[in-house]
């Protein structure tokens, strides 16, 4: 088994699957049609061209850093400015991180590997508003998706991992399953086509876990953790 190492972090970044009409709500993990979606565009595969290459690759995702839900609206007018148009809502993670593991043929990851490093179309995580910051890919790695997410240090923002207290982290994972599974759901979030005139999505099944990994900007004894906004003072 092979996996590719993916670290998703923006300063904004929305996983809708169950988005209606003046609504469109985030998950607080990346999608697995999200992510399809992004390696797609990484290849230069368009929304109307089929995508049956990519349905077999099996998908984890662990939660790095959670980041902060927060909510925007916008407005509309009529061409003519007579009319408004309803309120639409949008939901966002702020700040958060998720590493991906992707686990499919080692050619095709080799493939995605080499587009995401030069990218066809622009890159974005979930929302064309939310293109990517850093490093992507993390390179790619033996054993399966489960495997990798176990074993891979924990890729939150340095920041982070410097107050955390503790060699390790307790973080969650969402990972593809058997139907069956113990423990797990079914969301309708396996992508089928993404062409605008007939998008389809079918079921697929999920299983959460909880990981434990090493902190790698963990250090022994007393730390300064100086932090120069203390000079202002808390604000009541």
């Amino acid at each position: 088994m092979t996996a590719l190492l993916l670290r998703l972090a923006a300063p904004l970044q929305s996983w809708g699957t169950n988005s209606r009409f003046v609504r469109r709500n985030t998950d607080r993990a990346p999608s697995k049609s999200g992510i399809i979606g992004l390696l797609a565009a990484a290849k230069g595969i368009r929304r109307i061209d089929p995508i049956q290459d990519l349905l077999d690759l099996r998908i984890g995702v662990r939660v790095e850093q959670p980041g902060q839900l927060e909510r925007d609206f916008q407005t509309a007018r009529t061409r003519d400015g007579s009319e408004s148009m309803p309120l639409s809502y949008r939901f966002y993670l702020a700040d958060a991180v998720f590493a991906v593991a992707v686990e499919g043929d080692p050619a095709t990851l080799d493939g995605l590997s080499t587009a995401l490093k030069r990218p066809a179309f622009p890159l974005f995580l979930g929302r064309r508003s939310c293109p990517p910051a850093g490093k992507l890919d993390h390179g790619m790695h033996d054993g399966n998706a489960e495997h990798v997410l176990r074993t891979t240090p924990w890729l939150a923002s340095p920041w982070v991992r410097q107050r955390h207290p503790h060699p390790s982290v307790d973080l969650d994972m969402v990972i593809d399953c058997q139907p069956g599974t113990a423990g797990s759901e079914i969301v309708r979030d396996e992508p089928i086509s993404f062409d605008p005139r007939h998008r389809q999505y079918g079921w697929r099944t999920v299983a959460h876990s909880p990981v434990t990994v090493a902190n790698p900007d963990h250090q022994a004894g007393d730390r300064d953790l100086h932090d120069p906004m203390d000079l202002l003072g808390s604000v009541t």
